[in-house]
């Protein structure tokens, strides 16, 4: 591809962003309000008491966090002194965060001590019982090598750890021009972040994005027409890719102002769709769903919203699409994975058709086809295939994983995405659902082999397969479809048990189907619809 795209990194957003837009507000979180300028000042705060931490180029820091002002900080931060950021989805619970922390070779991590109901210190001494026994910036840990520090957002010191207070008080130590130069080392080539999403090995894998992905979201704001007057109300995670580019990355390009809650709560958002005059909301069909089904869609003034994202295609998100525009506003379809960005997106003037029962037409620089999976033939239009993309938004690979990286990323730069799509005669293409074996859990990527092999260790299962069955409000949930151990009978509350506080919450089996042994084909492989089948007729599903 030529190399026109001016290359910058996230840490310049920031300043040009405070140069362009200063005073404007740029950032709204619970009734405090934040101008770009006073970003531009806490972001710096944030990068000089890292670097008075010692944290080095390219060292991992993991960001374990519920969306908050702080998110935005330390995403920034990290960007300006040239460090790697880790973001992990907050419904991780022990196990995942285990082999996320060990297998990104993090040098640090930053997270709260509680939210909620969720004691995230806990949890973090649990993996790591090293810390009630060791200065703050020097931990020795046997299963974590690389980790040298734990910082917490919280109201009190905690043994072993260091305050995000104290990080800040500690800034004014380090000398302005420490950054400045820190700053300008910075390549925009370099890896900016590695996102960890679900795949097919049995574990999630760590997509790693350079600082190129400036120009998918330059590209994307252009599409859907994102300016300074915009107003992006976040409630998805910021450790999302939707909520990450849509959000603090898209405000920094376009001085749109971006109104962040923690989470995602109906009420909430229509009230602030309301009450900050939100033009744009992002998500799922969950999302929308959630939204149109609650009392306050009737009494809320929501004539503000000018286009909202909604990722259509798959048959059980039209209807939901279709609805939105009548109850919420216009929409714009999208479909992007972490590996690629969001290259296929909707025109504002498109059809509803093409908006509703679509998933966009390609960014400038990426290329798409449609093939033969068991054949690499590219399929003629209105044929359904395996979806492949290439062009600059593509990932660097996935960290430490050369060969599933091959798997994924061929010689010719081709990403094969595991989707099932079809492209029509205008070019527009249409995501259809996975060819891989994988489930989309309201939004979320579950990994049956993932699930299945933590599952195994359960003492009353002798083997277990996990399938997707539909659900009226996610999509689907996970099934175990389990042969028990002789002797041991099991209910969907001893999966639950077995797999609370270890895994995330979406990824835990909602039903349990027992069978006496597996439907398989001649060769040996488990056939999955032939349980889909018989799950749907033992546990009196719907179909879709």
């Amino acid at each position: 591809m030529a190399d026109w795209f001016e290359k910058v990194t996230l840490g310049d957003l920031v300043d040009r962003a405070a140069g362009r837009f200063g005073d404007k507000e740029a950032l709204c979180f619970e009734g405090r309000r934040w101008t770009f300028n006073q970003l531009q000042q806490d972001i710096n705060r944030a990068a000089r008491g890292l670097l008075q931490l010692g944290i080095q180029p390219g060292e991992k820091v993991i960001l374990w966090m519920p969306n908050r002002p702080e998110w935005v900080h330390i995403l920034f931060a990290l960007a300006k002194i040239g460090a790697v950021l880790v973001p992990i989805n907050t419904r991780f619970r022990t196990s995942d965060l285990e082999y996320v922390v060990r297998q990104s070779d993090g040098t640090t991590l930053i997270t709260v001590d509680r939210s909620g109901p969720v004691d995230y210190l806990d949890m973090v001494r649990q993996v790591c019982p090293e810390i009630e026994y060791s200065d703050a910036n020097d931990i020795h840990s046997e299963t974590f090598p690389e980790l040298k520090r734990v910082l917490i957002l919280g109201e009190s010191p905690y043994q072993g750890t260091t305050l995000w207070a104290d990080v800040l008080r500690q800034a004014e130590a380090n000398p302005k021009e420490d950054l400045k130069r820190r700053q300008q080392q910075v390549d925009p080539d370099g890896i900016a972040s590695i996102m960890y999403t679900s795949g097919t090995s049995g574990f999630p894998k760590g997509v790693m994005q350079s600082h190129r992905i400036v120009r998918m979201v330059t590209d994307m704001g252009n599409r859907i027409g994102i300016t300074e007057k915009d107003v992006l109300l976040i409630y998805l995670p910021l450790f999302h890719a939707l909520g990450l580019w849509q959000g603090p990355l898209m405000s920094m390009l376009t001085g749109a102002r971006m109104v962040l809650t923690t989470l995602f709560d109906p009420p909430e958002t229509l009230e602030l769709i309301e009450k900050e005059r939100a033009t744009r909301i992002f998500g799922f069909d969950t999302h929308y769903r959630d939204l149109m089904a609650h009392p306050d869609i009737e009494t809320r003034d929501l004539s503000s919203l000018r286009a909202c994202m909604l990722a259509a295609g798959m048959a059980s998100s039209e209807p939901i699409a279709r609805e939105a525009q009548k109850l919420i506003g216009p929409t714009i379809t999208g479909w992007g994975m972490t590996e690629c960005g969001i290259p296929l997106i909707s025109f504002l003037d498109s059809t509803e058709d093409e908006r509703c029962a679509g998933s966009g037409y390609p960014l400038p620089g990426f290329e798409f086809k449609v093939i033969d999976p068991e054949t690499g033939e590219t399929l003629p239009p209105l044929t359904t295939g395996e979806l492949c993309v290439r062009g600059h938004g593509v990932m660097q690979g996935y960290y430490k994983k050369p060969d599933e990286t091959a798997q994924a990323v061929n010689a010719q730069g081709w990403l094969h995405t595991g989707d099932a799509a079809v492209r029509d005669e205008d070019g527009n293409y249409r995501f259809l659902g996975r060819y891989k074996d994988m489930l989309k859990v309201g939004g979320e990527n579950v990994d049956a082999a993932e699930v299945e092999a933590f599952l195994s260790g359960h003492p009353g299962i002798e083997q277990v397969q996990i399938i997707g069955v539909p659900d009226s409000r996610l999509s689907e949930v996970p099934c175990a479809c389990v042969v028990p151990n002789q002797g041991h009978e099991l209910s969907v509350a001893d999966l639950d048990a077995y797999c609370r506080g270890k895994l995330a919450s979406f990824k835990i089996p909602r039903y349990l189907m027992p069978v006496p042994e597996f439907p398989m084909t001649p060769s040996g492989k488990v056939q999955k619809f032939k349980l889909l089948e018989m799950a749907l007729e033992t546990l009196d599903l719907p179909a879709a």
